[in-house]
């Protein structure tokens, strides 16, 4: 009896191509930040804007952002003390410098990580990836700002800025 070798093959190379492009998805591909899995930041942060991902900036810059609540880009974002503690904690846990996430490490090339800045639109990497949105595409009603990602990024929530 002649077993069709040739079907098989085709079938089990068709498989681990299956599997390495599975892989690949669920790394995230080049411009994945894995999203704020934390429900207590997620509704806090959540509640105003995009909760970004942690490992978009260095530990410090979490922590200085963490320390001046009351006037959080111009808003009083103050919570209490033991919310703020587990923010801050999960932050700087999942931070660019801490986690070793391969995409985050590009983001923070060039940046001194005890200097970085609060913004991650202000980082080197974003405003190289940026540069060719002109200025009335940020003012546009459903952008007005460079930290509403999910305006162009559709699936920012989900971690992935691909777009």
């Amino acid at each position: 009896m002649n077993i069709p070798y040739r079907p098989i093959a085709i079938g089990l190379a068709a498989i681990a191509f299956s599997l390495l492009l599975l892989e690949r998805a669920q790394a995230g591909g080049s411009h994945f930040f894995a999203p704020v899995a934390d429900p207590v930041v997620k509704e806090e942060c959540g509640s105003c804007h995009l909760p970004f991902a942690p490992s978009m900036l260095p530990a410090s810059s979490w922590q200085r952002m963490m320390g001046q609540l009351d006037n959080h880009f111009g808003d009083d974002a103050s919570v209490d003390a033991e919310t703020a503690r587990r923010i801050t904690d999960y932050l700087v846990a999942n931070a660019a410098d801490t986690g070793g996430r391969r995409f985050s490490t590009k983001l923070l090339r060039g940046v001194a990580t005890d200097n970085a800045p609060l913004r991650i639109t202000e980082l080197p990497k974003w405003v190289r990836e940026h540069r060719e949105v002109s200025a009335r595409e940020w003012q546009h009603k459903d952008v007005r700002t460079k930290a509403n990602c999910a305006a162009c990024h559709v699936d920012a929530e989900r971690g992935y800025y691909d777009e």
